[in-house]
């Protein structure tokens, strides 16, 4: 997810392209989390004031869970493009995390992943952004699972393999390499965890 431009016609009502301005909006959330941004920085970053912010996206919490969305969307995305990827499963689990952490630690200041960075504290006063995070860590377990089950299938693990554990085991892996980017750990350092995270995953 990176900054983008709204754009604007002079002379004519504001025309914008919607999910440039929600990227631009889960882009403040990212850096400040739910609760520290206002609508003032929301304004700001969006080239929008509050009452076409409203009019297009109601309200603050409504704005978030669009971006939060998006972001899912694009998680969704990566992990068909890396997971089904490869043959190989180890190939193919290594290739998603490698694509993640390049998000994780993208820009001047790492910021992790959107949805485990900001979510996570919001979801306990927020119902439907714990509904939202919930179903967010539900998908991403399925995706990891489907893959692994493929690679029984395809005898590169046991017929053994407990593909519903070992997806958790992986995901639990991804939410630490977001915090860790967050936290600062250097790249070289996630780079490792990476590669053991996924000779865990795969008890190899």
């Amino acid at each position: 997810m990176t900054e983008r431009t709204v754009k604007r016609t002079r002379g004519r009502p504001r025309q914008f392209d919607e999910e440039e301005a929600i990227a631009l909006a889960g882009n403040v959330f990212w850096i400040n989390g739910f609760s520290a941004t206002s609508l003032d920085d929301l304004s700001a970053a969006m080239n929008m004031n509050r009452p076409s912010i409203y009019r297009a996206f109601g309200d603050k919490e409504a704005l978030y869970r669009r971006a939060l969305a998006q972001f899912a969307a694009q998680m969704e995305s990566a992990m068909k493009m890396t997971l089904f990827a490869e043959v190989d499963v180890h190939k193919a689990l290594t290739g998603f995390y490698r694509e993640a952490l390049s998000v994780y630690v993208s820009g001047d200041k790492p910021k992790g992943c959107l949805v485990m960075s900001t979510a996570v504290s919001a979801a306990v006063s927020h119902p439907e952004v714990q509904e939202d995070l919930l179903a967010v860590i539900q998908k991403i377990d399925r995706g990891i699972e489907t893959r692994l089950k493929e690679a029984v299938r395809a005898e590169q693990l046991s017929a053994e393999f407990d593909t519903a554990e070992r997806a958790t085991l992986a995901q639990s892996i991804l939410h630490s390499l977001s915090l860790r980017a967050r936290a600062g750990e250097s790249k070289a350092r996630l780079n490792k965890m990476l590669v053991s995270g996924v000779g865990i995953t795969l008890g190899s």
